[in-house]
């Protein structure tokens, strides 16, 4: 990897399940959801909605209801991105989960950055996640949540990496 050491902002993106104590500030959060919303979207229509959630009884809540966010209970906040079904090109759901994953995955780049740490928790299509998630934020009927980052200080270290893997590239064609 050291080769590559001008993606190491890539490589030090870790998931991040363990919380130390200490606040994350609404400057860093401002932070989180600028690089959010600067992720491409189908045809700029930006369906991205996101929620805030600093409450630990809704963290909690969150936590259970999803099968990956055992980590939420413990975290200072947690980013609820939902994507609104109206506002996707097309209306499509595909574009939606596209748009809001690239969202997700700048909102994950940008949290070591900002020295917090982050996980991804996958709401997106689990039919009764999206049921409890939609509940317990109380959302419009025409958001679809995708998915629940945590956020906090990093509790852990966790050291560098690729997955990289030569046997999942061909080149010009697969066969």
């Amino acid at each position: 990897m050291s080769a590559f050491t001008e993606l190491d902002f890539i490589f030090n993106r870790r998931s991040v399940r363990v919380y130390a104590p200490g606040e994350v500030s609404e400057t860093q959060v401002e932070g989180l959801l600028r690089a959010a919303m600067a992720a491409p979207s189908a045809m700029t229509k930006d369906p991205w909605r996101f929620v805030v959630v600093r409450e630990p009884g809704t963290l909690a809540a969150l936590a259970a209801a999803l099968p990956g966010g055992k980590m939420l209970a413990t975290a200072t906040l947690g980013i609820a991105v939902c994507g609104d079904q109206e506002a996707a090109f097309e209306r499509h759901s595909a574009f939606l989960v596209q748009d809001c994953s690239a969202a997700v995955e700048n909102l994950l780049l940008a949290a070591p950055a900002l020295g917090l740490g982050a996980c991804w928790a996958g709401v997106y299509p689990g039919e009764e996640a999206i049921r409890q998630v939609r509940r317990t934020l109380s959302l419009p009927a025409s958001f679809v949540p995708i998915a629940v980052v945590a956020v906090g200080r990093p509790g852990e270290q966790l050291e560098p990496r690729s997955r990289y893997n030569p046997d999942y590239v061909r080149r010009e064609r697969w066969a």
